[in-house]
């Protein structure tokens, strides 16, 4: 059940859960506000859902966005500015966007410091910036990461999170607290 509603999320709840004009807008003001989008930047958001937030950036800054999802019915509720794929193989060339966001998906990345790699390549290195809205280890059994979903997800401290992002590359790392359940690595190449 994990799989399909949230990890892999497939079928109507799902497409009703992430097609949702609200959703996971608790995280949208900090990853705006840490990305600072212009008319000017490309925006990737990985792990975009149904793509609400895509839709919500384009509208508030102006910026061309593209979404990635690893869930075909995600892509497909999400529309043409969405493509399948998966976070740790990132089907785009390098230096291709100036920002990248990931809104409550970096929890079920298998391969976190591969994933960030990607990230850190499609970057323009000049102009880059990546925010990533995560779950808090203190939210394990919470509302914010009931269980079975805890278990399904990979929980960072602070300090492990920023070290993800050193590790994969990124010169300036910093983790913020949006509240005691929420995480955003905010990153530059």
């Amino acid at each position: 059940m994990t799989d399909r509603v949230a990890r892999r999320p497939h079928g109507r709840a799902a497409r009703q859960t992430y097609g949702a004009a609200d959703a996971h807008s608790f995280a949208w003001p900090s990853v705006l506000e840490a990305l600072e989008l212009t008319a000017d930047d490309h925006l990737l958001d990985v792990g975009c859902g149904g793509g609400v937030f895509m839709l919500h950036a384009r509208e508030r800054t102006g910026a061309r966005v593209t979404g990635l999802d690893h869930s075909r019915d995600m892509v497909r509720l999400a529309g043409p500015d969405a493509v399948y794929g998966e976070a740790d193989q990132l089907p785009f060339g390098d230096a291709s966007f100036t920002a990248v966001s990931s809104l409550v998906a970096f929890f079920f990345f298998p391969d976190p410091v591969r994933a960030l790699r990607e990230m850190h390549r499609v970057l323009d290195p000049a102009r880059g910036r990546v925010a990533i809205f995560t779950t808090a280890p203190e939210a394990r059994g919470s509302p914010a990461a009931p269980y079975p979903l805890a278990t399904r997800g990979h929980f960072y401290t602070d300090d492990e999170l920023a070290q993800l992002a050193r590790e994969a590359g990124f010169a300036a790392a910093r983790v913020e607290r949006t509240d005691e359940w929420a995480q955003l690595l905010v990153a530059q190449p």
